[in-house]
């Protein structure tokens, strides 16, 4: 298991996901992506106003879907680091605090190992960064 090969990036997104963001993003310009940890609103991607969230120190920046800073907590990076994030769209309602909920169709974390050329779920993506 190769724990980030060259060039490909840490989390990207499926047209489906980026088309709801673009969504958001017209009542919401400066958001950002937290991968929550559980809890309430169980290993959700939650989207939230970047005035509004406060990036933790042990946070780890993944990178960025459709110019959209993805973060993960320490602890989640330490478990998923072989893995590549996609995010994805199904229909549902979003976190309780995530910009996503009341839209009808909510985000959801799909992954893949580095290396492995599918993702773990077993679902073909075709995903851009």
């Amino acid at each position: 298991m190769t724990e980030n090969p060259v060039g490909e990036p840490r989390v990207i997104a499926t047209d489906a996901a980026l088309d709801l963001l673009a969504e958001i993003r017209r009542d919401h310009p400066d958001i950002l992506f937290h991968q929550s940890g559980g809890c309430c609103d169980g290993s959700s991607p939650m989207c939230y106003p970047a005035s509004e969230y406060r990036v933790g120190e042990t946070d780890v920046k993944l990178g960025e879907i459709g110019g959209v800073p993805f973060y993960i907590s320490g602890s989640q990076y330490e478990v998923w680091k072989h893995t590549q994030l996609i995010i994805d769209v199904v229909p549902g309602r979003g976190g309780m605090f995530s910009l996503d909920n009341g839209r009808e169709r909510r985000f959801l974390t799909r992954s893949r190992l580095f290396g492995s050329g599918e993702p773990a779920c077993g679902i073909p993506a075709a995903p851009r960064p």
